[in-house]
C-alpha cells in the first residue's frame, strides 16, 4: 500500500510517500511543493504539484493534516484555504483521505502527544530507516503523517 502525506501550508507544502508491506514501512519520496504568486496562482501551482505528485507515485490513500486553534487568525485562514484546494485535488482523484490533527500524528509515531519536531524528525528517520535526518520540517511531518495513516488504515 503506498500513502501520502501532506502537511498543509500557504507557500510551502510538505508531502511525504510512504510504502507499507506487511509490517515495514519504506520511503519512497519526500520534499517540499514550493508555491508562489498571488494566492489564486499558488492554489493552482499547488493543486498541478500535487496531481503529478499523485501520477507518479498512484497513492492508495492520503492523510493531510488538520488545522488547530492557532493565535494568529490571518494564518489560519489561509493555510484554510490552501487546505480545501488540496482535499479538492485529492478527492477529484478519487484518494480515500484521513484527516489527524498535530497530536494524532505525534501519538501515533512517538507515542508521547507532546513530543516536539526535532523528537518527531528523529521517530521518523528511524522507523524509515533513512541515514540522513530529514532537513525539512515540513516534509518531516508530511512523513509522520503518512507513517500515522498506516496506523490507521480505511478498510
Amino acid at each position: 500500500m503506498v500513502i501520502l502525506g501532506i502537511d498543509p501550508g500557504t507557500t510551502r507544502i510538505g508531502y511525504g510517500v510512504v510504502r507499507q508491506e506487511k509490517n515495514r514501512i519504506f520511503c519512497l519520496d519526500y520534499g517540499i511543493l514550493k508555491v508562489g504568486g498571488d494566492k489564486f496562482t499558488g492554489f493552482k501551482e499547488a493543486s498541478r504539484e500535487l496531481k503529478k505528485l499523485i501520477l507518479k507515485h498512484k497513492p492508495d490513500q492520503a492523510g493531510i493534516e488538520k488545522l488547530f486553534f492557532s493565535k494568529n487568525q490571518k494564518t489560519v485562514m489561509a493555510v484554510s484555504e490552501m487546505r480545501g484546494v488540496l482535499l479538492l485535488t485529492l478527492a477529484e482523484n478519487n484518494l480515500p483521505i484521513q484527516e489527524f490533527t498535530p497530536l494524532q500524528v505525534k501519538q501515533s509515531v512517538s507515542a508521547y502527544g507532546r513530543a516536539d519536531k526535532g523528537q518527531i524528525q528523529r521517530v521518523v528517520q528511524l522507523l524509515l530507516g533513512l541515514k540522513e535526518p530529514i532537513r525539512l520540517d515540513d516534509a518531516a511531518d508530511a512523513l509522520a503523517i503518512a507513517i500515522c495513516c498506516t496506523n490507521n488504515k480505511i478498510p
